[in-house]
């Protein structure tokens, strides 16, 4: 390991590969084991558990952060009002110059220029938006009302709940042990260590949110350099498997939920494993900004991994804190990152909802597509040709374009939606905002976005031609 600055460190020679026999395994003393045990079923019942409710199968997580935001909906709206308000504060004293508010220090606060106008912004349009303030078509279902009833309650509530379940699993060796079973998988297809299954599990599971919460910690502990996070963050920021429902029960379509679910998957799978061999990820330096903790490389037969992943667990159980001191501590830190993320969501969303409703910008941008997605054999292309774009402002919109359009249209369009991840309405400026010390730039994302597109448009087409040829569609 050598030092290139006084916070950048680099890995010079990558370590040898060892077998089961060559690695000091932990003794399973009885506490540590049960804290593993404990830890990875609270997370997994948290996350993980299908549960019936209200006529649909959830998960626990889900159903709590669906009733906080519908049953006090007042709290959440002064809740997300104040920590907009705090976040453009503490960012505005932090670039001043102030180190420190009390015993409180700021430097978590400090950011680029850019974001500290953004979140200002933020700091600024919340009491509009929850006092209703100025013209009505700025709070419209399909822009102000999307962003701030939806959107920004979603993502205030999802990141501290989420982040006091996801810390007790990954701080008590939920993460070692799925990690450890992951890396087959994840280093030769996606080229991350195998503990990025769990940041995607968690988008999957939960919220994209909490997905990159799990993410910026790893990579703050130096368990990822910045071309895993730049992989993980535009490659498996996804949207979780609940919402992919909501897509499909809005076109009417959720008898195909599993085909979707089907197709989504292996889209994001097929798009991952070729966007990271290509710009602008794979030019992204090996770089941490903490001191490197890479994963053990290991060779072995499915048993020693499985051997393996229980040591590592049960190592991590051992050190690690106790679950209250790891739910405390997650929900803290879930706090911060939300004032620090959320007022940038609101501005850049805002805006990008506001160009989407207001402008003909992406109809314009659109029609050259149409006979390119005729070309495919999509039904209704001009309809649909515009939602292959208007994805890119929020990934909601463009199944609202096609709700009147033919099934292979709307299975077409619901995949697509979904499979495109960059959208500026929320992940992008998330990113951005998280991220900027990787950096991940805007015209990185909007490249990213264009380059999924064009991979995913004959991709999905194929599918739906061969689904519907089975008869399924």
């Amino acid at each position: 390991m050598s030092t290139e600055s006084s916070s950048t460190y680099t890995v010079d020679t990558e370590p040898a590969v060892e077998s089961i026999e060559e690695i000091d395994l932990n003794e399973y003393d009885g506490r540590p084991v049960m804290k593993f045990v404990v830890a990875f079923l609270i997370g997994g019942v948290f996350f993980l558990l299908p549960v019936p409710y209200q006529g649909e199968v959830t998960v626990p997580f889900d159903i709590v952060v669906s009733n906080v935001t519908e049953s006090f909906p007042d709290a959440v709206g002064v809740y997300s009002l104040a920590i907009i308000v705090a976040g453009g504060v503490l960012t505005t004293l932090a670039m001043v110059g102030e180190s420190e508010v009390g015993r409180y220090d700021l430097s978590y606060f400090e950011t680029s220029t850019v974001f500290w106008a953004l979140r200002v912004a933020g700091l600024l349009l919340a009491p509009v938006m929850f006092f209703k303030l100025g013209p009505g078509w700025l709070h419209t279902p399909g822009t102000g009302g999307l962003m701030w009833n939806t959107l920004v309650y979603s993502v205030g509530v999802i990141i501290p709940i989420g982040a006091i379940f996801i810390t007790i699993f990954v701080e008590l060796g939920g993460l070692e042990f799925v990690g450890t079973l992951a890396r087959p998988v994840m280093r030769p297809l996606f080229k991350v260590p195998g503990r990025a299954a769990l940041d995607s599990l968690a988008s999957w599971v939960g919220s994209y949110s909490v997905g990159l919460y799990v993410t910026r910690n790893v990579f703050e502990a130096g368990g990822y350099h910045k071309r895993d996070v730049f992989t993980i963050a535009t490659c498996f920021s996804t949207v979780s498997i609940g919402f992919v429902g909501v897509v499909a029960a809005t076109l009417e379509i959720l008898p195909l939920f599993p085909l979707i679910f089907g197709a989504y998957f292996f889209c994001v799978v097929v798009t991952g494993a070729i966007l990271v061999r290509l710009p602008p990820i794979s030019t992204t330096p090996e770089e941490y900004i903490a001191e490197p903790d890479p994963e053990v490389a290991f060779s072995g037969s499915p048993t020693d991994y499985v051997r393996l992943a229980i040591s590592e667990a049960v190592g991590k159980a051992e050190e690690g804190e106790t679950f209250a001191q790891a739910a405390k501590r997650g929900f803290v830190d879930g706090l911060k990152l939300t004032s620090l993320i959320l007022g940038t969501i609101l501005a850049v969303g805002l805006a990008a909802t506001l160009l989407s409703a207001n402008t003909p910008l992406f109809d314009i941008l659109g029609r050259p597509l149409t006979p390119v997605v005729a070309a495919l054999g999509i039904p209704n292309a001009e309809v649909v040709a515009p939602a292959t774009i208007v994805g890119i402002t929020e990934m909601y919109v463009p199944v609202l374009l096609v709700t009147e359009t033919a099934t292979k249209a709307k299975f077409f369009v619901a995949v697509l939606a979904v499979s495109q991840l960059i959208f500026f309405s929320s992940v992008g400026p998330m990113i951005m905002d998280m991220f900027s010390d990787v950096p991940v730039r805007f015209r990185d994302l909007v490249a990213l976005f264009v380059m999924r597109t064009v991979i995913l448009l004959p991709l999905i087409a194929g599918i739906t031609h061969v689904l519907d040829f089975l008869g399924y569609l």
